[in-house]
């Protein structure tokens, strides 16, 4: 019954076959329900449309447009610009051997006269792989944790493999080359100069903001498991108004003035940390948008974010790739794109050749996409899902069925002007 359902929405067709109300509460086929869902479109001059359902805290308080959250590798965007912004100052080339920054030798085992870049890292084609893991506590040194089962069967340059790990090489070749923390770096770099009331693991956030905070949830059993019938269960940050004991993870106590910047970039999770609303997110999109300037505030060069725009790695090339199971077919240095051909997988709506990228965790889906061609940004994040999204057959794109109604949705409305 599911699937013959799906089908008839997908042959449907229009884009609005359900709003987002009414996927919220589960009166579609593509869902049993979210715990909540915020989306914002916004263009050149500011917001055109911005709506949340459901709640931040399940039966506490509602989810706004301007209620933080984790938005998983999203994450990656923001240190892109940070990347990018050293970049334009000199403080790091995207070319030059990442083992310069970091102070310790950088290479694959299978490739070891090949050097890895910080271009590579944030277009993942660096030969990294997540491995046995991509997040590791205060008292170890990321060099130290790296192991052969971190590097996939690709050399540098030589293959496309979306790794976690890479942000915690890429954080701690930033905060080498600065002699700053990685969280206090991305405040001074890039959210702090945009007004932002945000921060990695929290760090740099206002207590209103951590006090606003949205939980990540599913619905299931304590033992694992997606059961739509059972309780929602927080999977993150189900705060209650409390800051974490400590922002990272460590073995014994959290002496983090003892931390010398760059031992350990994984530490603030540069790849997927970030807490932020999806109204910070619209405005990331458009400095974007924008050329790198957004309300009076430039960070980037016009030609800068061209460049941080243009695909390094695309499905079907040289170079071959995993593609994340048809989601990721084009990537740039730090952006992920999207394909923009007729019938391709990444296509959640039609023409969609948009740059930004998308968040999964926790529970959490999420997006933050630039549709230059259209002159707006659409950011959407779901909070948690009563059953696991991607149970449900597709619809027309590799994407969960959900975010592609989600997107059918916000991209139906007339682009802004």
């Amino acid at each position: 019954m599911r699937a013959a359902l799906l089908l008839l929405l997908l042959l449907a067709g229009p884009a609005r076959a359900a709003g987002l109300a009414e996927i919220v509460a589960g009166r579609t086929d593509v869902t049993a329900g979210l715990s909540g869902l915020a989306v914002v479109v916004a263009g050149p001059d500011g917001v055109v449309r911005a709506e949340a359902y459901g709640d931040a805290v399940i039966g506490q308080r509602a989810l706004t447009v301007e209620t933080p959250m984790r938005v998983a590798s999203i994450s990656k965007l923001v240190v892109a610009i940070g990347v990018w912004r050293l970049a334009e100052q000199g403080v790091v080339d995207l070319d030059r051997d990442v083992s310069d920054y970091l102070g310790w030798r950088l290479r694959h085992p299978g490739f070891p006269d090949r050097a890895v870049t910080l271009r590579m890292l944030m277009s993942h084609t660096s030969g990294l792989a997540d491995g046995p893991g991509y997040s590791f506590p205060l008292e170890v040194r990321l060099g130290d944790a790296l192991t052969p089962d971190h590097w996939g069967p690709g050399g540098p340059g030589q293959r496309f493999e979306y790794a976690n790990l890479g942000y915690g090489v890429i954080a701690s070749a930033l905060e080498r080359a600065t002699g700053e923390r990685f969280d206090r770096l991305m405040r001074r770099l890039v959210l702090a100069p945009l007004g932002l009331d945000a921060g990695y693991n929290w760090q740099g956030a206002s207590d209103l903001a951590v006090a606003r905070a949205a939980a990540l949830y599913r619905k299931g059993r304590e033992a694992g498991g997606w059961d739509a019938g059972a309780d929602w269960l927080a999977q993150v940050d189900a705060l209650a108004g409390q800051r974490p004991a400590c922002p990272v993870v460590s073995r014994a106590g959290c002496d983090l003035d003892g931390y010398r910047p760059g031992d350990n970039g994984t530490l603030f999770s540069p790849q997927g940390g970030l807490r932020i609303s999806v109204m910070g997110l619209a405005k990331i999109g458009r400095l974007l948008l924008g050329g790198g300037e957004v309300d009076g505030v430039r960070l980037l060069r016009a030609q800068t974010v061209s460049a941080m725009a243009a695909p390094v790695w695309a499905a079907g090339g040289d170079v071959p790739g995993d593609d994340y199971g048809g989601q990721m077919l084009c990537y740039a240095a730090g952006p992920q794109c999207l394909s923009g051909r007729a019938g391709a997988s990444d296509q959640p709506v039609p023409r969609a050749a948009w740059w930004g990228h998308l968040g999964e965790a926790y529970g959490l889906l999420a997006g933050l996409w630039v549709d230059q061609a259209n002159k707006r940004v659409l950011v959407y994040a779901l909070t948690g899902s009563a059953e696991d999204p991607f149970s449900v057959p597709k619809l027309k794109s590799a994407f969960s069925a959900v975010e592609e109604m989600i997107l059918r949705d916000l991209a139906a409305a007339p682009p802004a002007r």
